[in-house]
C-alpha cells in the first residue's frame, strides 16, 4: 500500500513556558502542505526498512517510520513489513516530514493489520513519537498547544493563496531553536490572530519565536524571508524551528532562479509543482 505524507508549515509559533519535562509549552497553528514523501508498506517474511531520494542520516533504526511499527508491535501482534520511503520533502527544515512519515506509518500499519485503532488512540500513538506527529494523523488546519500534541480545529483556508516554500542549505538543529528562547505569553494568542485579524495584518502580529534567535545565527535564512516580502508576500515567515521559509502570496509569482541552492516549492493546489 502506496500514501503520500504531506509536509506542514507554522502560522505563527509561541513558546510559552519551560516545563518540568524539559519540553516547552507553545501554541501555533499547523497547516498542511501537500508537498510530499512516497511511503509504501506491505507485508513481508522479515521486516525491512530502505529509502531512496534525499538522503536521510543516521541509523535506520532511528527512523521515525521504524520506531512507528515498533512503537505498534509493542502492542499488537504485527507481522513482519517492508517499508520503503522516498524522501522528497528537506530534513531539517521545520516542515515535519519526518513526523509525518511516522504518523502515515501508523495509518498504514492501522489499516493493513486492521487494528481497528480509533483517531484519539493513533493520536496518542503519534505524539509519543514526536511533537507534531499528532497533527498528521487528520489532514485539517490545528492549533497546537502543550508540545504541539493538543490539537483543535480551526476554520481556515488559504486555498485562494499561492505558496512558495524555501529550504535553504542550512540545517537548523532543534537545540538551536530553542538555545535562545525566553519563554513568554503571547497576547494576543494565535488562534485569536488567525480568525480575528485579516492576513494583511498577520505580519504585523503573527510571529514565530524562534526567528529572533535563528536569524542572528543563521543571517541567510532572514534574507529569504526579507525578499519573499520584497517578491510581494502578504505573509511571510519561518516554518517551525526552521531553516524553511514561507511566503503567503495573493497571485501566483515566478520565483525560478531566485533563490539560488535551496529547494523550491510552490502552489496550494494538489497539482503544485516543484521549481
Amino acid at each position: 500500500m502506496v500514501v503520500f505524507p504531506p509536509c506542514k508549515i507554522n502560522l505563527g509559533l509561541s513558546v510559552l513556558a519551560k516545563r518540568a519535562d524539559g519540553y516547552h509549552n507553545l501554541e501555533t497553528c499547523f497547516y498542511p502542505v501537500p508537498w510530499r514523501d512516497i511511503l509504501e508498506v506491505i507485508p513481508s517474511n522479515t521486516f525491512a526498512f530502505s529509502t531512496t531520494g534525499i538522503v536521510i542520516p543516521g541509523n535506520p533504526e532511528d527512523n521515525l517510520c521504524v520506531k512507528a511499527y515498533r512503537s505498534l508491535q509493542k502492542d499488537f501482534d504485527l507481522a513482519p513489513v517492508n517499508i520503503h520511503l522516498h524522501k522528497i520533502i528537506p530534513t531539517g527544515a521545520g516542515l515535519g516530514g519526518g513526523s509525518s512519515d511516522a504518523a502515515y506509518t501508523l495509518r498504514l500499519l492501522n489499516d493493513i493489520f486492521s487494528l481497528g485503532i480509533q483517531q484519539q488512540k493513533l493520536m496518542d500513538y503519534a505524539a509519543r513519537l514526536g511533537s507534531d506527529c499528532a497533527f498528521f494523523t487528520q489532514n485539517d488546519p490545528m492549533i497546537g498547544t502543550g508540545r504541539g500534541e493538543i490539537l483543535k480545529k480551526i476554520k481556515l483556508s488559504l486555498d485562494d493563496k499561492f505558496l512558495v516554500v524555501i529550504k535553504p542549505d542550512i540545517h537548523v538543529s532543534t537545540a538551536d531553536a530553542f538555545a535562545g528562547i525566553s519563554p513568554t505569553p503571547s497576547t494576543p494568542s494565535v488562534a485569536e490572530i488567525i480568525l480575528d485579524f485579516s492576513i494583511q495584518r498577520w505580519k504585523e502580529f503573527l510571529k514565530n519565536d524562534f526567528e529572533e534567535t535563528i536569524f542572528k545565527k543563521y543571517p541567510d535564512i532572514k534574507l529569504l524571508k526579507e525578499k519573499l516580502y520584497s517578491l510581494g508576500a502578504t505573509y511571510a515567515s519561518m516554518s517551525g524551528s526552521g531553516s524553511a521559509v514561507f511566503g503567503i502570496f495573493d497571485k501566483e509569482i515566478d520565483v525560478g532562479g531566485q533563490f539560488p541552492q535551496a529547494i523550491l516549492w510552490s502552489g496550494f493546489a494538489e497539482d503544485a509543482k516543484d521549481l
